[in-house]
């Protein structure tokens, strides 16, 4: 494949580069696949560790191309965290090629999976409940690495744990408080399976799991036939997806676009999720806006 081709070639070269660097020294040096996944590590790690995320805030990880400077930063890692559940199409090729040295973990482990239309969905991070999971994952994983702050990461995890189970409830308590005509929601790709199945809502998208997935022309008119005979209370675009095929949907189908969801990644400095704790109350606060607002005209 092209793709993989080029990747193997830009991750040769940054493994020539690396044997002029000297290694990396003092606290563990992490690498997580993703934002999001990044900003759990960090909450747990505290300032025992290093950590460097590969996917950024507002990039799309199904679609993301690694560099040199990501190989670079993988040869160097102690410790590496992805998502799994094949999130990180890429993150074999850039593990076995930049020769890295460091200890793999999925930090999904223990989370069953919801599945969309037969594959795994593997946006887990969008039930709360499961970022616990990820938190324990990644406190038990660390701990191992770096058994003298073992007590630590434990006390970090142990608040940042109450932090989300605290915000889990307030969740559950704002979205049973809708009325059940007002819990269906459009999005840009299907990022939302399991904040459905955890909080009792309904979400649809024009593009699977993937989105690099494109719906053809009969599969967006049914959505969009289906939108006019069922309804939805409110469309949101996302911070990773082109907002054309949610313009497209609000022209046909009269719903008003209620704001933006962050799904697979955070926001930039600056942006209303810059954490994954600030991420769900920026969404909870959309949603919950929207579908408050769903019946006015």
């Amino acid at each position: 494949m092209t793709y993989l081709n080029t990747l193997k070639n830009s991750i040769a070269s940054a493994a020539l580069a690396l044997v002029a660097l000297p290694a990396a020294a003092g606290d563990l040096q992490i690498v997580a696949s993703f934002s999001i996944l990044g900003d759990m590590v960090e909450q747990v790690a505290g300032d025992y560790a290093d950590v460097t995320t590969i996917v950024g805030p507002d990039a799309d990880a199904h679609v993301y191309s690694p560099s040199v400077a990501d190989a670079r930063a993988v040869a160097q890692a102690d410790v590496i965290f992805v998502n799994g559940m094949g999130f990180e199409t890429w993150s074999d090729t850039l593990i076995a090629e930049s020769g890295s040295k460091a200890s793999v973990h999925i930090a999904t482990d223990g989370i069953t999976p919801v599945l969309v239309e037969g594959e795994v969905d593997p946006h887990a991070w969008n039930s709360l409940l499961n970022g616990v999971i990820y938190v324990n994952n990644i406190a038990s994983v660390l701990s191992e690495a770096a058994p003298a702050h073992a007590d630590d990461f434990k006390a970090n995890a142990e608040a940042y744990v109450a932090e989300l189970t605290a915000l889990d409830t307030t969740t559950r308590e704002k979205l049973a408080a809708l009325p059940a005509d007002r819990r269906t929601v459009v999005t840009a790709h299907d990022a939302f399976g399991y904040l459905a199945d955890a909080y009792g809502m309904t979400f649809l998208a024009p593009v699977g799991i993937d989105t690099e997935a494109e719906p053809s022309a009969k599969e967006l008119a049914a959505l969009i036939s289906g939108l006019k005979d069922q309804g939805a209370s409110a469309l949101f675009v996302e911070n990773i997806t082109s907002p054309a095929l949610i313009e497209q949907i609000s022209e046909e189908t009269g719903l008003k676009i209620g704001g933006r969801l962050f799904s697979d990644a955070l926001s930039a400095r600056g942006g209303p999720a810059t954490s994954y704790l600030a991420m769900f109350e920026h969404n909870l606060g959309a949603l919950v806006t929207a579908l408050e607002n769903a019946g006015d005209s």
